[in-house]
């Protein structure tokens, strides 16, 4: 090989390391409006919820999985959620973490809901570029039985990539179907910037609530920013990547959420690009959007990495290994200058 050929090799191999060294991916969240199952039972308080289904959460599942209120994920989805979340398993997305989350009950604390358009509100805890795809479930649905695939409507009836963000939540329009009584809307967000997904499941009431022939469910309340903040300390997801999770589908944990400070950033080595404006996905929505960088219109940036389960250990070595390729480069062009 010659040493103009060496030199050429050495650089693609230094610039593809580069890429691969950028840290590990943060990226969190769940629906705030409508309120995620999981999001009301963190806001009614892990250690002392005060409605009947979160209790039975809590006994379900335990107080750590609220205090992970925003890591239901699967952590190498890559838009094939039907594959990988089994029926009666959809709101805790296989996770055997958050099994309190399918729990079959009518008096989950719900949203009131309207036909029609409506602003959506999903907590970003760590933004990052995506899709979002909502589903809400067929007429007849019935929530003393577990949630299947074949109970949400065939097609999602809001899409859309890479929404604004308003006071670290991602916000965006979409109009609700006509329905009535006690339904449940089903959220994904796919990134694009690694096969990461995260999941939520939203009860809502169009109209009266009939409590199912018991008393009214109450009205589910979002965790507010103290709430989030205070409960940071109590979470258990991992730094610096994913854990074991659920084997049998890929589910795993990924870095706490950031403080305030940290969200525009994501710590060291998180690159970032300029915006491009947020607009609705026509994509099929288990397909991941293409990957870029997005800064969104409050002026916090969706950072762009790669978030699979090998991303950690490249980036443990890629400062030595970019030293060392950096090295081998300047000396192969010097060889070459001297032998010119």
């Amino acid at each position: 090989m010659t040493s103009r050929r060496t030199a050429a090799v050495t650089a693609t191999a230094v610039l593809a390391l580069s890429g691969l060294a950028s840290g590990p991916a943060f990226a969190h969240g769940s629906m705030t409006d409508p309120v995620s199952r999981v999001s009301a039972c963190y806001a009614e308080g892990p250690e002392s919820p005060k409605s009947a289904a979160c209790k039975a959460a809590v006994a379900a599942s335990g107080t750590q999985a609220f205090y992970d209120w925003n890591a239901v994920n699967i952590a190498n989805a890559a838009g094939k959620h039907r594959e990988l979340i089994p029926d009666g398993r959809l709101c805790s997305a296989g996770n055997d973490k958050y099994r309190g989350l399918d729990l079959a009950r009518a008096d989950w604390p719900a949203s009131p809901m309207a036909s029609g358009a409506h602003t959506f509100r999903y907590k970003g805890t760590a933004p990052h570029r995506g899709s979002f795809a909502l589903y809400v479930t067929k007429d007849g649905y019935d929530p003393s039985k577990p949630l299947k695939w074949s109970d949400l409507e065939e097609k999602p009836f809001a899409t859309v990539t890479d929404p604004r963000m308003e006071s670290g939540d991602y916000v965006f329009q979409g109009t609700v179907p006509n329905k009535s009584g006690r339904h449940l809307i089903y959220s994904i967000w796919q990134r694009s910037d690694s096969p990461e997904a995260f999941y939520t499941c939203s009860d809502v009431v169009f109209g009266k609530d009939s409590g199912g022939g018991t008393a009214p469910a109450p009205t589910a309340s979002a965790p507010s920013d103290e709430q989030i903040e205070d409960g940071q300390d109590e979470s258990s997801v991992e730094h610096g990547g994913h854990g074991d999770g659920d084997a049998s589908t890929g589910a795993g944990e990924t870095a706490p959420a950031p403080g305030p400070s940290q969200e525009a950033s994501h710590g060291a080595g998180h690159e970032t690009q300029p915006a491009p404006s947020a607009e609705a996905s026509s994509a099929a929505p288990n397909a991941p959007a293409p990957a870029a960088g997005s800064e969104s219109g409050s002026g916090e940036v969706l950072a762009e990495t790669g978030g699979d389960a090998t991303t950690p250990y490249l980036a443990v070595g890629g400062a030595a290994v970019l030293a060392i390729g950096a090295a081998v480069l300047f000396g192969s062009t010097r060889r070459r200058r001297t032998q010119g």
